[in-house]
């Protein structure tokens, strides 16, 4: 056996990886690196992964001064002691998470603790770190002693390369890493989202075990070809393999009765059972074929998450169980929707607003049917929900990522503004939400002719592998421009106003007009993929609502 055996036990793991003649890593380059990582080059080769792994970490960019092997030799005695290492107690950061054996012997199962109190010794900055042991344990199998595997760790830890995001160590950073996860799935899974909706009372709590199902429940094997790519393309992969694992439970479970009375505990047991249903070739394969946003769209992305939890104090793990809040039952009154419709509404918008509450700004039985006043009310808010119900019952509306006073900057034309956040929807007679369409006509105005779709739209009703396909190299239009600070020509069009009409553009060619009394409405549809339209061709309007989003988390602290 090889000089990486001390900590496995091989009576467990998977003999082929035994097997395998020994090969040579000589390629340097990127590219090359990727896709030799991304086809299992060194996945069979128990030695050769461990000097993959060895000279890759050896690579990153590290704080000048970080922790060695050197300094576990001399600290590890003073701070474990002659302590039973299987009965350590581990630091509060690591979140009561699983310590998965990963196939390790009981050496290596004592070994992972005893490595994760010598770096919660050498870094006290981390506050929140649940990734950390299945980290360690997974590269105590490529390590020749207790010494390496922590100077390996500490160099992930320690990464000071600002476009290389390895492993969130605050709450900051992980809880706003599963709103952007909450913000991908909404994008890229729409199907499995619409479930998710569902059957749990609280989404985005589902969400915010992403983390877990990569590094607690997924199996050795599998995880250990993700970390392979993990280590050569960074965080953005483990994005990709989690709404892979979302697609395939949707896939395999849709239709089947619930397992638990937990949709997460369904996904936690599906995880560890992946091998029933997929290959880790076939997971991989998955997740790369999903057209994910770039690594800076991503990147951007969390950096508003993050924004959005410093603004309402949310550094720091919580006493409460979970950071994200519902729509109150108790503070909430609405004369379209019911809680339980605005709930659904909610787990569509973007993750960093799904923070706030509702907060009615506008409506027509108390502020009359006036356009004027609609702006009057609805400006100064960024961003808002429009509600709209239908004499003939039909209930519809839109989310606005952008203040309506940005109509102004055209003057007295129809001015378009807007980013790609925007999005229309229905709940009655069924649930559809659309994806965004920018307007290209503004002739609709006027005419109530159709706008031509040039986005290639998905909606919520296809099937979880279809993706959008915008060749174009801009910033994603998920993105708020404004947010980002960003230059206006980046920000595309999917709202118009003047004192005369609105039209908000939806999906699937579907675009909304209201004229200026807000008595009457039209909308166009594309029957692009044979969806039901936004609502009648031409509709009367009993009520409509402007919601904005209220901060309460101050209240809660």
């Amino acid at each position: 056996m090889d000089e990486y055996n001390r900590f496995v036990d091989w009576d467990k793991m998977d003999v082929t990886v035994q097997s395998q003649d020994a090969k040579e890593l000589t390629c340097t380059e990127f590219q090359e690196l990727k896709q030799l990582a991304r086809q299992g080059y060194w996945a069979k080769n128990h030695s050769l992964r461990a000097k993959v792994y060895h000279k890759l970490i050896s690579n990153i960019p590290c704080r000048t001064v970080t922790p060695d092997a050197n300094v576990y030799r001399d600290i590890v005695v003073k701070i474990v002691g002659k302590r039973n290492s299987s009965s350590l107690p581990l630091p509060e950061f690591v979140d009561n998470s699983l310590v998965p054996t990963y196939c390790l012997n009981a050496e290596g199962i004592g070994a992972v603790r005893k490595i994760i109190l010598c770096i919660a010794n050498q870094f006290p900055d981390i506050s929140f770190c649940p990734a950390l042991p299945s980290v360690i344990a997974l590269l105590l199998h490529y390590s020749k002693d207790e010494a390496e595997c922590f100077e390996q760790v500490c160099r992930i830890l320690a990464c000071n390369d600002p476009s290389k995001r390895l492993i969130d160590q605050t709450f900051l950073a992980f809880e706003s890493s599963c709103m952007t996860f909450g913000d991908l799935v909404n994008k890229y899974c729409q199907a499995a989202h619409k479930l998710m909706v569902a059957v749990s009372e609280d989404v985005l709590e589902v969400y915010s075990d992403w983390q877990r199902w990569l590094f607690g429940e997924l199996p050795m094997v599998y995880i250990a070809r993700v970390f392979d790519v993990f280590l050569v393309e960074g965080y953005k992969v483990l994005y990709r393999v989690a709404l892979a694992l979302l697609k395939f439970f949707h896939k395999v479970r849709a239709g089947q009765p619930m397992e638990s009375d937990s949709i997460q505990q369904d996904i936690r047991a599906f995880v560890r059972d992946i091998a029933k249903s997929v290959s880790p070739e076939r997971l991989l394969e998955k997740a790369f074929a999903i057209r994910l946003f770039s690594r800076k769209e991503i990147q951007l992305l969390q950096m508003a998450n993050e924004k959005a939890l410093q603004q309402k104090g949310i550094t720091v793990k919580q006493k409460r169980q979970n950071v994200h809040l519902a729509v109150h039952a108790e503070n909430f009154k609405s004369e379209i929707v019911s809680v339980k419709e605005m709930r659904d509404i909610w787990s569509w918008i973007p993750e960093r607003f799904a923070l706030c509450q509702p907060l009615l700004l506008f409506t027509t039985l108390e502020h009359g049917c006036s356009l004027s006043r609609f702006y009057s009310h609805s400006e100064g808010h960024e961003p808002t929900l429009l509600l709209i119900k239908t004499t003939a019952k039909e209930v519809c509306g839109a989310y606005l990522s952008t203040d309506w006073s940005e109509r102004r900057r055209g003057g007295n034309k129809l001015s378009f503004f807007g980013t790609g956040e925007c999005f229309v929807f229905r709940l009655q007679p069924e649930v559809e939400r659309y994806e965004w369409v920018i307007i290209k006509h503004p002739e609709l105005a006027t005419t109530g002719s159709e706008p031509e779709n040039h986005a290639s739209p998905t909606s919520s009703t296809l099937s979880s592998g279809s993706v959008p396909s915008d060749p174009s190299d801009r910033l994603s239009p998920f993105l708020s421009a404004r947010h980002f600070n960003l230059p206006s020509k980046t920000a595309s069009m999917f709202m118009a106003g003047s004192s005369e009409c609105i039209i908000i553009g939806g999906g699937d060619g579907q675009a909304l007009y209201l004229d200026a009394d807000l008595n009457h409405g039209r909308t166009s549809h594309c029957n692009t993929f044979n969806n039901q339209p936004l609502c009648s061709e031409s509709f009367q309007i009993s009520v409509l609502e402007v919601w904005g989003f209220r901060d309460t988390m101050s209240d809660l602290m």
